[in-house]
């Protein structure tokens, strides 16, 4: 029995382990089956998806079942709950015409993340996102392009726990709606084009650990309620206009980590409550309207606190020692305050290699030392410090205009002692002792004496040699111009004897040489009685309406009140009609000079308005914005630059234009350019270069001063605006070319370091998000930015003539492609006459060779915007080179003999002016 009972019970436990195995085949058979899309209207949406979105069937093969063989997509229980689609491409044909069509998702009923990131989908977020996906738990739509507004229906989905809608081209107002999101754990609205205050409601969001506003227009107060979001780690509103106090109840946010609330308007002082920020690790309140002292009770109580950054701010008084005793302290910058006193008790580890720091940028890199000696380098330039400068941080950290004893680049002794006397200070004299002081022993008051007078003597001789010298020159340079012509080559309209700016314009003006004499009532009939219905905007010059005349023909009629502007500014811009005509200047069809107190221009009506209201244009009903594609702005561009080309190079003597911004780039309907605000168009004040007696004497500019201290009659100044233009091209950040307060100037700045001539792909962290490329228009859009550089350089006489900053964009790439010696028509000759030569060869003289930004620095202008890929190819000029290929490291270091780039563009602002 023993014998057979043995092979029995083996084949027992043969036949129980394929049990086992069969079993388990059908559980797994049956769960593979559940993650089938057992209803066909799902399987159909998903279809429907694939083909509106032009997905590749590399990713979504359609003889595939999509929950098993389609990326991206997850089943459970035979229905869709997730759909990620981040950084896929296009077919070919998909790429031609890329929208946002994803009306079938709606279909989706069980979908609980949808994640598009990186995917370009342009136009605007659908209002039914919020009414049919009620299920929805993540909706990531970074970078894809988007534009228009943010649905208020998105405050319908509050199952959300993520929402990501950054690095976008959104608009209007935060809607308040998405407070009732009260699952949301993780909120990024940044880099967009957002305005309105952030709303009240958001005070709600008790689960919100990630929020992020950062870059965009938002302005108004802090909530004070958002310190009862306990839950918060990051809060990051940089980057826009919020311009009230810091609210003391940040500090509740006891587990808060991050807190960015740099590059605002934030007035009032530091908070003290902010020391209930326990876990913070990072505080950055840099560039702001902060004052006062800092709180004493602050810093003690940060242990976790790693990098402070209160730069460019108004606060004063002495620096607290505590603020350099945190244990896990690694960057301070304090630099552009009015701190003041002597310098802190500051350790330094002598033997640690400090770390590359742009402590004034908040930009650093390199690793960092450890404890209390872990400091590399502190920023403590630009305060009042006194004293004398501790041996164990000489040499690393960054001192410069202060009043400190044994440092330099320190600020003049008049500067520290009115600012310590206006505190009611004695300031320390650098050492040194006062001029109240008696003199050393061994010098007597005759001894002095004697040596005065002798000193007096000898300046006085010397004084009186300059003065001969330079009034011998100034004779020869009057005599010399009184026999010369201003620089112009003579093509023109204007005969080389036109009258200058002081002399009467309306004198030898011939009327009926200026268009038809529309009488009063046409001008009231065609307007409406001027209505204001018909009203286009209030100008500097006039009012500007539109109007029909008889027989329907659209114009645009200018209406001047001389109680408000001067007497003869009307018959200044007649005199300059009279004198210029070109195809890329308005056309003034007209005029109406009856009234006493009100004069009229008539002009042809552009359809295409001008550049700022344009450049995002309503394409739909619902209020929807589109952008102006690369190609047409570098048209526009173009175009602007033939009109001031006539104006600097073709008329004799030459015309500034001196009001050059979007606002006076007039587009018609096939948006051409023609030049508008021609009120303040005048002769240019004297020769473009300065002459050597100004440079000598450094006469007092006796005309308006425009920025960087240059003469806005000179053509340099036209430069200068025209670069703004371009700049403004290129970001889509409107009011760029309208304004020249320091907000504007602090903006060209930020983006400086991410236009150069080494790294390509550094220019796409400005540029406008809701434009599209391909990688020739991308070399365009490089081309054009390395261009609006050249132009915003701060010395006029480094600035490049209009007529090569023509060349240089109808042949953008030649700007930035390397030299083909084998084609002819290829060819950028490097010789100091070709005209690539003249816009960039003057930067190696006032620059050193080139930084770029990195990752650290990014988060601050990365609201700049990002580039997309557009949808159509080449453009003016882009057709005269082809097939040149990327530049390799050894060209990229050859180019810099034609292209050279500054070391830091700190160096810029500290460019005098001649």
């Amino acid at each position: 029995m023993d014998r057979f009972r043995q092979p029995i019970t083996l084949f027992l436990l043969v036949f129980l382990l394929l049990l086992l195995r069969f079993k388990a085949a059908l559980v797994v058979g049956q769960q593979q089956q559940q993650q089938r899309v057992i209803l066909f209207s799902e399987r159909l949406s998903l279809i429907r998806l694939r083909s509106s979105l032009g997905l590749r069937a590399k990713e979504w093969p359609i003889k595939a079942d999509p929950c098993l063989g389609w990326k991206g997509i997850q089943c459970v229980n035979g229905s869709v709950v997730g759909i990620n689609i981040s950084g896929f491409r296009r077919t070919r044909i998909g790429s031609q015409n890329p929208q946002f069509a994803v009306d079938s998702l709606s279909n989706l009923t069980h979908l609980a993340a949808f994640n598009a990131s990186f995917f370009l989908l342009p136009g605007s977020i659908p209002d039914w996102f919020g009414q049919n996906l009620g299920n929805l738990k993540v909706l990531d739509l970074d970078s894809c392009g988007i534009q228009g507004s943010i649905p208020l229906s998105l405050g319908n989905l509050t199952r959300l726990t993520t929402l990501v809608l950054a690095h976008n081209g959104l608009r209007g107002n935060v809607p308040p709606t998405l407070g009732q999101l009260g699952s949301l754990s993780i909120l990024d609205l940044s880099h967009n084009l957002l305005t309105g205050s952030i709303p009240d409601s958001f005070t709600s969001l008790r689960n919100l650990s990630f929020f992020d506003i950062s870059s965009n227009f938002v302005s108004g107060p802090i909530p004070p309620g958002i310190g009862l979001l306990s839950n918060l780690r990051t809060l990051n509103f940089s980057n826009n206009s919020l311009d009230s106090a810091i609210p003391p109840q940040l500090g509740d946010l006891r587990g808060l980590v991050d807190l960015d609330l740099g590059f605002n308007a934030l007035m009032s002082t530091l908070p003290p409550d902010l020391s209930g920020l326990k876990s913070l690790k990072t505080m950055v309140v840099g560039n702001n309207r902060l004052s006062g002292p800092l709180p004493d009770g602050l810093f003690p109580t940060l242990t976790q606190l790693q990098v402070v950054i209160l730069s460019h701010n108004n606060f004063s008084g002495a620096i607290p020692d505590a603020l350099f005793s945190m244990p896990a302290l690694q960057l301070v910058d304090v630099s552009d305050n009015n701190f003041m006193g002597t310098l802190p008790n500051i350790t330094v580890n002598a033997n640690a290699t400090p770390p590359v720091f742009n402590l004034s940028d908040n930009k650093y890199y390199g690793e960092l030392t450890s404890a209390l000696q872990r400091f590399g380098l502190i920023d403590l330039s630009g305060n009042y410090f006194e004293g004398k400068v501790p041996d164990t941080i000489r040499g690393k950290s960054s001192l410069g205009h202060n009043c400190l004893q044994n440092a330099t680049d320190q600020r003049t002794q008049d500067d520290c002692a009115s600012f310590y006397a206006s505190k009611g200070l004695i300031f320390d004299n650098f050492g040194r002792p006062s001029t109240n002081t008696p003199p050393p022993s061994g010098q007597g008051p005759k001894k002095s004496h004697k040596r005065t007078i002798l000193l007096a003597a000898i300046l006085g001789g010397v004084g009186l040699l300059l003065l001969l010298v330079m009034l011998l020159l100034l004779i020869i340079c009057v005599r010399r111009k009184g026999g010369m012509r201003q620089r112009g080559n003579g093509v023109g309209p204007i005969p080389p004897t036109v009258a200058g700016p002081a002399s009467s314009p309306g004198a030898s003006l011939n009327f009926s040489s200026l268009g038809v004499a529309f009488t009063y009532q046409q001008l009231l009939q065609a307007t409406d009685n001027f209505s204001d219905a018909n009203l286009i905007k209030n100008g500097h010059s006039g009012d500007l309406f539109q109007g029909l005349l008889e027989g329907a023909i659209p114009v645009v009629i200018k209406r001047i009140n001389l109680n408000s502007v001067k007497p003869d500014s009307y018959l200044v811009e007649l005199d300059f009609f009279s004198k210029a005509s070109h195809l890329r200047l308005v056309p003034l069809l007209g005029h109406c000079l009856e009234q006493e107190n009100e004069k009229y221009l008539v002009y042809k009506y552009m359809p295409n308005g001008d550049l700022s209201s344009s450049l995002y244009r309503k394409v739909n009903t619902d209020d929807s914005l589109q952008s102006l594609d690369w190609i047409t702005r570098l048209k526009i561009a173009i175009g602007a630059a033939e009109g001031l080309c006539y104006l600097h190079h073709e008329c004799s003597p030459p015309f500034v234009h001196r009001d050059v911004q979007a606002s006076s780039i007039l587009l018609d309907d096939k948006f051409e350019v023609r030049l508008g605000s021609l009120s303040e168009v005048c002769i240019q004040g004297g020769e473009t270069q300065p002459g050597v007696i100004t440079r000598l004497l450094r006469l007092p500019q006796t005309s308006e001063q425009g920025p960087s201290g240059s003469q806005t009659s000179t053509c340099a100044y036209d430069v200068y605006c025209f670069g703004k233009v371009l700049l403004e091209l290129i970001t889509g950040k409107l009011g760029i070319s309208a304004s020249n307060d320091a907000s504007v100037k602090e903006y060209i700045d930020q983006i400086f370091p991410y236009i150069t001539i080494q790294d390509k792909e550094l220019v796409t962290k400005i540029v406008d998000p809701t434009l599209i490329y391909d990688e020739d228009l991308l070399e365009e859009v490089w081309a054009m930015a390395i261009v609006a550089r050249s132009c915003l350089h701060p010395k006029p006489s480094r600035r490049p003539l209009m007529t090569h900053i023509l060349k240089a964009l109808e042949s953008p790439l030649k700007v930035v492609r390397e030299e083909n010696t084998g084609s002819a028509r290829l060819r950028t000759t490097s010789s100091r006459g070709s005209w690539n030569t003249y816009i960039f060869g003057s930067w190696r003289q006032s620059m050193e060779a080139g930084a770029v930004p990195t990752s650290s620095a990014t988060a601050q202008v990365e609201g700049l915007g990002s580039l997309k890929r557009s949808g159509t190819s080449g453009s003016q000029g882009s057709g005269q080179i082809v097939g040149v290929g990327e530049r390799s490291s050894s060209q990229r270091q050859q180019s810099r003999e034609i292209f050279p780039e500054p070391t830091d563009i700190h160096d810029i602002e500290r460019q005098g002016e001649n």
